[in-house]
């Protein structure tokens, strides 16, 4: 089975972490929960889910890892400056191994530089921004690149999930 980090700060989109992280679960993955301080308390943004750091970005390694996941909301702003979270996702792509973001997830690819000759999604307010940085954007529900998946919004969930879970 595969070792999938998730990447989370305060502020996510609730059923963005949520939903992903309990589907590749019960399909029998192994999750990490990265943040910037293991053992900080991560809170939704709507208050309907709550989970703790069990490492922190400085002290994990991409080559411990099959996948990653970046959650939506406002988690990926918060992480987005943090050089070790860029590195991270840095590794993670230059491997070819997946890397799934959702909504506002793909602001942390933008800033690592990875979206140039890249197609994806985001939330759509994000689709300057994605072009910007060097990606097309495709307003559809999942987007799969080679080893990027991306997805909009918590309604796109289901589909963001089967393609997750696909490449697992």
């Amino acid at each position: 089975m595969s070792k999938v980090a998730f990447l989370l700060a305060n502020a996510f989109e609730d059923s963005e972490m949520k939903v992903p992280y309990d589907e590749v679960n019960k399909a029998g993955h192994k999750t990490d929960i990265i943040g910037l301080q293991k053992g900080e308390t991560l809170k939704g943004k709507n208050g309907e889910a709550t989970y703790t750091a069990e490492k922190s970005i400085s002290e994990v390694n991409a080559a411990e890892y099959d996948a990653v996941v970046i959650p939506g909301g406002s988690s990926p702003e918060n992480l987005r400056l943090d050089p070790d979270i860029l590195t991270f996702v840095k590794e993670m792509n230059s491997s070819k191994k997946p890397v799934a973001a959702i909504c506002h997830g793909p602001q942390i690819l933008a800033s690592a530089d990875l979206l140039k000759g890249r197609t994806i999604t985001s939330y759509p307010p994000l689709q300057d921004d994605m072009v910007n940085a060097g990606a097309e954007f495709k307003d559809e529900e999942v987007v799969v690149d080679g080893n990027y998946i991306t997805s909009r919004t918590p309604k796109d969930e289901p589909a963001f999930v089967r393609e997750l879970l696909k490449v697992l």
